[in-house]
């Protein structure tokens, strides 16, 4: 909106400032300024909003220290994320680049089911929330739509040629050509690539038939990093923190393929276009900080459901997008060491009672936070300690950039 009503001034009035609305580092900076605002004086007024209407967690005993003081304390606090996100994303980005919209699309889908889960909890005194199923249902669809547009549509292409720093200052562009492509970034393949079209074509001949295998991986990612964040979400500040450090790194992927020449000298896929998606991650980037103001221990709110959901696709979709999801496994460590912490102690605690007739349990509880906290380290000193791993994470998963 803004970016439309700036540029008309710019060129039929040459209207002095106008023209810092085109670049993309000051709407970036402009939109995590706006979102920080929204989501700490703002997020104020929406506690206080869910105070009144007493949408407070009911807490399930689970033996727990300081378990029993959350009680009551607000829940759905994913709505300040999700309001933080998207105000500043609708004023200052181009709303017709197709990447936009489909991170537009999947906020609000998944917020939905994330806000209709959180619902049933609070209001109808369902503990199960909305039924698993219908979880599935929703991520398998956004799944569909996202890897269907990436396949299909004309606008999300890559160039596999890249100019020379020399040809860039020379603007000699015009033989280098976009072209559609399933090419995505795998350390230590040749290229640091790989394409997933070879998944089909050494069985059919051909490519035409790649999305039969690109969509269903595309919904396997995507319904792991949701569910990786929404089991990350038990312990104040944890999943909010550790959402912000990978939401940082993948903006620093994205800066980099969005730009000729840092693709070039890295030998990363070039993505003509997607620099716009850097508004979008500093508005999601500025929610999550200005969200932690209120989630850190503490905490005056937490994001349930609308906000772990959300989040978990978001941050998938993105690395879909910039073509490093193969580097989520690393990337979202702490995502997938809570997914399969729950895995095992469902399996071990099965395997043990078919054998012997009594359950036995890996873990003193899943999903692993809570098994160090049964252990009676202190939750803050926990996310701490997982933000910490988070960083060192990130820092592994921006190495892999130069592994050939």
């Amino acid at each position: 909106m803004l970016y439309e009503l700036f540029y008309y001034l710019e060129t039929q009035y040459q209207i002095s400032g106008a023209s810092l609305f085109q670049f993309i580092s000051f709407r970036s900076a402009f939109a995590i300024i706006i979102s920080l605002i929204i989501s700490t004086i703002f997020g104020k007024k929406i506690i206080d909003f869910l105070k009144k209407k007493q949408v407070g967690e009911n807490i399930r005993d689970l033996g727990l220290d300081g378990q029993k003081e959350k009680e009551g304390t607000p829940t759905m606090g994913g709505l300040i994320i999700i309001i933080s996100t998207l105000i500043p994303v609708l004023l200052l980005s181009k709303l017709d680049n197709i990447y936009i919209q489909l991170l537009i699309f999947t906020t609000i889908w998944m917020g939905s089911f994330g806000f209709i889960d959180d619902y049933i909890k609070i209001f109808k005194k369902n503990k199960k929330g909305l039924k698993g199923y219908f979880k599935i249902l929703g991520q398998l669809f956004l799944g569909i739509v996202i890897g269907g547009t990436i396949y299909f549509h004309p606008d999300i292409t890559i160039r596999k040629e890249k100019l020379s720093y020399e040809k860039v200052k020379g603007q000699n562009e015009s033989f280098l050509d976009d072209e559609k492509s399933l090419l995505t970034t795998m350390p230590l393949f040749k290229n640091n690539e790989f394409d997933y079209s070879k998944l089909v074509s050494w069985l059919t001949g051909s490519k035409e038939y790649a999305w039969l295998i690109f969509i269903p991986i595309i919904i396997f990612i995507i319904s792991a990093v949701s569910n990786g964040a929404n089991l990350t979400d038990g312990v104040d500040g944890l999943a909010a923190g550790t959402s912000a450090i990978i939401v940082f790194t993948l903006g620093i992927f994205l800066w980099i393929s969005g730009n000729i020449i840092y693709s070039d000298y890295l030998n990363i896929i070039y993505i003509p276009n997607i620099g716009e998606i850097v508004i979008f991650i500093s508005s999601f980037l500025g929610s999550l900080i200005g969200f932690l103001w209120y989630n850190a221990f503490p905490a005056q709110i937490f994001m349930g459901d609308t906000g772990s959901l959300t989040i978990g696709a978001i941050i998938s979709v993105i690395a879909i997008m910039v073509r490093k999801e193969l580097l989520l496994p690393l990337l979202c460590g702490i995502f997938l060491i809570e997914n399969l912490s729950v895995i095992l102690q469902v399996g071990f605690f099965k395997y043990y009672k078919k054998k012997n007739g009594k359950g036995k349990r890996l873990f003193l509880m899943s999903p692993l936070h809570h098994h160090f906290q049964m252990k009676g380290i202190h939750e803050s000193k926990i996310v701490a300690r997982f933000w910490i791993i988070g960083i060192i994470l990130s820092v592994l998963t921006i190495l892999t950039l130069k592994l050939k």
